[in-house]
């Protein structure tokens, strides 16, 4: 399998497993990603979801160019492909448990988009990033340049789209594309299973609903708000803070 799921207690890892060429994805790999998605979500243990390459350097080439090139004639391909890019894409940053990517190579093109569409983003120091479809005559997807817009604002997206250059881990951080340099994504993934797992999950719906443009409470967040207060996450989390000690959610 050149896309495969791992589970670890709490914690699944979608793998990107195809390093003879770069982790690069095929139109087979967009496929199985939302049902991959789909298993996360269904099971009820896991709390948080890691993306990276099982082998470690390159996390993702983008797609697979030649691929694209063998089928840029065949207009029914091409439209089974962008429709199956778009759909992966769209489960990735809407998945219901929070996801970490953890970039350790290059993360290239729709590999970047991979990243974009994750909550969180954790480099390693030999980590370097570049969105290249220019170089290539073709068009980043709108999806995936909104969610580079709002991480790094239209300046930075135009500056990436627009020369196809690649940037370095440190300037990533600067400029706001991830979170965190570092050798794990464990400094990250172990804070967040820590925390309250309802806060975690509405506090990530609101923010999806914020990104698609909403600006005002509604029914729903009001009644949210409202009722963790009645809650088990909140009883223990106010047990802890009164007794000095860390919460232990979900025990």
């Amino acid at each position: 399998m050149t896309l495969r799921l791992e589970k670890d207690g709490t914690i699944a890892r979608l793998l990107i497993d195809r390093p003879d060429k770069r982790n690069a994805f095929d139109l087979a790999m967009w496929e199985s990603m939302p049902r991959l998605l789909a298993d996360v979500v269904s099971d009820r243990g896991i709390r948080l979801l890691e993306v990276r390459s099982a082998t470690g350097g390159t996390f993702s080439a983008g797609a697979d160019i030649k691929e694209m090139v063998a089928n840029s004639d065949d207009r029914h391909w091409r439209e089974i492909n962008q429709a199956e890019i778009n759909r992966a894409q769209h489960a990735l940053a809407r998945v219901a448990v929070p996801t970490v990517a953890f970039i350790e190579g290059d993360c290239i093109g729709m590999g970047c988009g991979l990243a974009l569409a994750c909550d969180i983003r954790v480099a390693t120091e030999k980590a370097r990033f570049g969105i290249t479809p220019a170089k290539l005559g073709l068009v980043y997807p709108l999806h995936d340049t909104k969610l580079l817009m709002d991480l790094v604002g239209p300046g930075m997206a135009k500056t990436m789209l627009f020369t196809g250059a690649m940037i370095d881990a440190a300037r990533a951080l600067d400029c706001g594309l991830v979170e965190l340099i570092a050798d794990s994504p464990a400094q990250i993934s172990d804070a967040i299973l820590e925390a309250s797992p309802h806060s975690i999950h509405e506090t990530k719906r609101f923010i999806r609903a914020i990104l698609d443009g909403q600006t005002e409470d509604d029914s729903y967040s009001l009644g949210v708000f409202a009722a963790a207060f009645s809650l088990p996450d909140f009883r223990e989390g106010a047990a802890a803070f009164v007794e000095k000690r860390k919460p232990q959610f979900g025990k």
